[in-house]
């Protein structure tokens, strides 16, 4: 598994960015900490949380498509043919039956 400080800088800060907003928005609906009116509703609370969620889903994605690519290299990465081996022989060769 790959770790935290592989993911590139813009979705890290997306991340953490979440992260705080999911923080912040506990916080305030456990009234830990008083923010001004406009955002010190449940209302904002759930809209943070939401907000949160959506900036955390990029890293989440990237760590996926990473995971996906050390998994099965052959569905995401460009690989030659299988069935070259097939193509390099003669026909004859490819079509006997050795008995």
């Amino acid at each position: 598994m790959r770790s935290l400080g592989a993911l590139p800088k813009p979705v890290l800060i997306l991340e953490v960015i979440g992260i705080a907003f999911l923080l912040i928005s506990y916080l305030s609906l456990n009234g830990y900490v008083a923010l001004p009116a406009p955002v010190g509703s449940a209302t904002a609370a759930i809209v943070m949380v939401f907000l949160g969620i959506a900036l955390m889903l990029p890293a989440a994605a990237f760590m996926v498509w990473a995971m996906a690519q050390n998994v099965a290299p052959l569905l995401t990465k460009d690989h030659p043919r299988l069935d070259k081996s097939l193509s390099d022989k003669p026909k004859d060769k490819r079509d006997d039956a050795d008995h």
